[in-house]
């Protein structure tokens, strides 16, 4: 009674069905290693975060990206703002993650001469967007500038396309290989994101959260368990299909049994005479008896 499932509508739904399960199953996995990176990166935060702070030529050197296992590492840098090399940079959030402005990117200038970008925080975008805004200045002279050090963005890393025709000294990533192009000096692979001295304008950039994990997780396990519904549910409309299949079945074989018969052609009601004999004691034209037929008293 399962012939039906060589139909062409159960064929094609069982085969979707057999797709689906591994690229279910697939998806979930996808959202368990995201959240299992994501563990990862807040605890590497946190420990980062607590670490004394060293300075920034420890870990960033002139020609050489920054390992991923250093960022969110706390340093100090000393040296001198290069503030005729500042730049913006487009499209950045406040701390409130809604408002839109600039970051605030200094070059600083290490006694041996080398340079490090400085993100100092962020700003309104202001009114124009095509004029370089007014910055909060810099401070004159010597500083020892701490907070966490950060690896260059790409728009492969972070995907922001790095737009071409911008306002001059508008960019739309923290980049030192293009930082180093303009200011003409070494410059250190990263940056720094400037927690102190502490300054309320520029809004300096808060601490990353290294709390919350994120629903990955809660994603995995809904794409496993749809992964796990569509046998069950398969089953089930097997089941109710062959189910309507035998009540179908029964119902027309009932109907069979229970036909009336139709009556004989040709035979009328009981007591009355057959169409086409002549009553008894008729005769021919020719005085010859015809042949009679009796009929059956009532």
């Amino acid at each position: 009674m399962y012939r039906f499932l060589l139909t062409r509508q159960w064929v094609i739904l069982t085969l979707v069905g057999l797709v689906l399960i591994p690229v279910m199953i697939k998806l979930g996995f996808w959202q368990f290693h995201r959240h299992q990176h994501k563990v990862a990166q807040n605890a590497q935060i946190a420990h980062n975060l607590a670490a004394t702070p060293v300075p920034v030529t420890e870990l960033a050197a002139v020609g050489r990206g920054l390992p991923h296992g250093d960022m969110w590492r706390r340093v100090t840098a000393t040296g001198s703002y290069d503030t005729a090399h500042e730049v913006v940079v487009r499209q950045r959030t406040a701390a409130d993650e809604q408002t839109i402005g600039y970051y605030v990117l200094t070059p600083l200038v290490l006694g041996n001469g080398d340079v490090v970008v400085v993100n100092r925080g962020w700003i309104p975008a202001g009114d124009d967007l095509t004029k370089f805004p007014h910055i909060p200045a810099a401070p004159k002279g010597t500083v020892t500038v701490t907070g966490r050090i950060m690896a260059d963005e790409t728009t492969a890393e972070s995907g922001i396309k790095d737009t071409k025709g911008l306002p001059p000294r508008q960019v739309m990533l923290i980049n030192s290989k293009q930082q180093a192009k303009r200011v003409g000096r070494p410059t250190l692979g990263g940056y720094i994101e400037q927690t102190g001295p502490k300054s309320d304008t520029p809004e300096q950039v808060p601490e990353p959260d290294h709390d919350s994990i994120g629903p990955h997780m809660a994603y995995a396990i809904q794409w496993w368990l749809f992964a796990a519904a569509v046998p069950v549910g398969w089953v089930v409309l097997v089941r109710r299909e062959r189910r309507d299949r035998l009540t179908a079945a029964a119902e027309a074989a009932d109907a069979g049994a229970t036909g009336d018969t139709p009556e004989p052609s040709g035979a009328g009601p009981v007591g009355t005479e057959p169409v086409g004999t002549e009553p008894v004691g008729a005769e021919a034209a020719d005085g010859e008896p015809v042949a009679r037929t009796a009929v059956a008293p009532e």
